[in-house]
């Protein structure tokens, strides 16, 4: 193992529990008419969510309207509402102990990454890669976990990916990474059967990414 990417939303930060009600409760009702499962668009570049709505769904209101109600959303859940997931900072101290390099690989656009790396001081990155940087789809497409290796010099297959929601598992195991899909109860309806395997806590992300470096 050369590198580990970390998806952002729900595995670094808790944000995606504050997503899930957002979008359930308030974004999704203003946008479509028809009930929307949540996880039909969860792990999707905000953009893209748009075009995925207007494109299956009676949408409400334009385009315009949808991107500021969700950039709105964004500033109050990683200003004031998202944390640091239990034990994170240890895990990065301990992978860069171990020389594995780390990246963000988000679907959110830089700005809101940029917010989460600075409240937090998250320093320790060797990358960060957002939706809006890639020239092709987003996930649960490959194009962002390849663009991601290229970046820092290696291949997918030199990546584990730890990745939330049904959409980053399905782009990191397309891409060729071995995928770790990081469960929780926000994300109990998602589909992670292209995962490698499967964790469910903190300390289990963590035991097993050592271990997964130790046994190579």
């Amino acid at each position: 193992m050369e590198v580990v990417l970390f998806d952002m939303d729900g595995v670094i930060v808790d944000s995606e529990d504050y997503w899930v009600e957002r979008e359930r409760e308030e974004l999704l009702p203003a946008v479509v008419e028809e009930d929307v499962p949540v996880s039909e668009i969860t792990g999707m570049n905000y953009e893209e969510i748009y075009v995925f709505l207007d494109s299956n769904y009676t949408t409400r209101v334009e385009r315009s309207e949808y991107i500021s109600r969700f950039e709105e959303i964004a500033h109050e859940i990683y200003t004031e509402r998202a944390e640091l997931m239990p034990g994170f900072r240890d895990l990065l101290a301990d992978l860069a102990e171990r020389g594995v390099r780390t990246a963000i690989v988000s679907s959110s656009p830089p700005d809101w990454i940029e917010v989460v790396t600075e409240r937090f001081e998250l320093e320790e990155f060797d990358a960060i890669v957002s939706a809006d940087h890639i020239d092709g789809p987003g996930k649960p497409e490959p194009a962002i976990y390849e663009y991601a290796a290229e970046e820092l010099g290696v291949t997918p297959e030199d990546c584990i990916v730890v990745e939330d929601s049904a959409h980053g598992v399905e782009s990191a195991a397309a891409a060729g990474a071995y995928t770790i899909a990081y469960e929780t109860p926000t994300n109990d309806d998602h589909d992670h059967s292209a995962a490698d395997e499967n964790v469910s806590t903190p300390e289990n992300l963590h035991e097993r990414l050592l271990a997964l470096h130790d046994a190579n």
